[in-house]
């Protein structure tokens, strides 16, 4: 790996999440500019072959992101290279249009609603705590999340210089696929070992205003992707996914059997809010213009290591919550 940091001249991770940590780290040692996607970081367990995500202690395991956190930063700090955090909706065409709208308006946040859930992913490694980090919070709760904190981060940043931070959390998750009573019918996916289907948080900032975050494996009908920013000079919905860009009626099923319609749709007949450009609409082919572009030529990392510390420390501090029945949680100072 030594070697192969040395030839580079610039990293993207897509290992898995666990090994993020230690390759950014090396990275950073050779002053190489590194991309780390989701998540950030995470706590995986504690190595033993029995461990379980539904019974650790989250407090051990926000410490321990704490932790990892700190050391990343602090690698970033000490090299000339760069962390850029691979979230996509950070370039989402709908969310960087907002930024402009809170930039050019100087427009004050008052509540933030987001949401991302589909019917559930097909990998088995997702559903064990020990490969994944989480659940539904983790997997799919860190995209809203991303938007709400990065909107307000440019809000502060606009105002005053400063990022505005989430200061505490209050959240519940739930295993509705794993209940005795749940009746299997197949077209939600029900692989979930030791990890939540079902994420609910609701984040406070540090200027009073709020944002409240869905992320399920429970949802019919495609993927919902959305964040709704209500300022006081506007109110914007980014409809990432679906959107009615294109919208098309297919009488039978088997005609669009070689078409691609939208990610996680489970039938093609009917109406369908087809996706011309799925990729484009969520911001990847833009993310990596960008990461590379900072490279290159030192442009502004939107999605920077500050992001993704927010986003992950909040992640762990809403777990947290969970095992405290929803009590609300400081995001930093359980570890200070």
């Amino acid at each position: 790996m030594e070697e192969l940091i040395e030839c580079c001249d610039i990293l993207h991770v897509c290992t898995p999440p666990f090994t993020h940590e230690s390759i950014a780290v090396a990275i950073l040692k050779q002053d190489k500019d590194v991309i780390i996607e989701k998540p950030f970081t995470g706590y995986f367990g504690d190595g033993s072959k029995d461990f379980n995500g539904d019974n650790f202690s989250r407090e051990v395991g926000l410490k321990h992101v704490m932790a990892s956190i700190k050391r990343m930063l602090e690698a970033e700090k000490a090299s000339k290279g760069s962390i850029m955090y691979a979230e996509n909706w950070i370039y989402a065409p709908a969310v960087q249009k907002e930024r402009e709208i809170i930039e050019k308006t100087g427009a004050q946040i008052l509540w933030i609603q987001g949401q991302q859930s589909h019917s559930g992913s097909h990998s088995l490694d997702y559903g064990q705590w020990r490969l994944s980090g989480g659940g539904s919070l983790m997997g799919k709760g860190c995209h809203p999340l991303s938007a709400a904190i990065y909107f307000k981060h440019v809000e502060g940043k606009t105002a005053n210089g400063k990022p505005i931070r989430p200061s505490t959390i209050s959240a519940r998750t739930h295993t509705i696929t794993r209940m005795t009573g749940y009746k299997i019918d197949g077209y939600l996916n029900g692989t979930y070992h030791d990890v939540e289907d079902y994420a609910n948080i609701h984040v406070v900032f540090e200027d009073g205003t709020i944002a409240d975050i869905v992320a399920s494996e429970l949802m019919h009908g495609g993927v919902k992707n959305m964040v709704e920013v209500h300022a006081n000079n506007h109110r914007t919905i980014c409809n990432i996914i679906p959107n009615n860009a294109m919208q098309t009626y297919n009488p039978v099923d088997e005609n669009f059997r070689d078409i691609y319609v939208v990610e996680k749709t489970g039938t093609k007949q009917g109406w369908s809010n087809i996706s011309p450009d799925e990729g484009w609409f969520n911001g990847y082919q833009h993310e990596m213009d960008a990461f590379y572009r900072s490279s290159a030529y030192g442009d502004p990392i939107e999605s920077n290591s500050a992001l993704a510390a927010d986003v992950i420390a909040t992640i762990y501090a809403a777990y947290l919550s969970v095992e405290r029945k929803g009590v609300e949680v400081s995001v930093y100072a359980e570890c200070d």
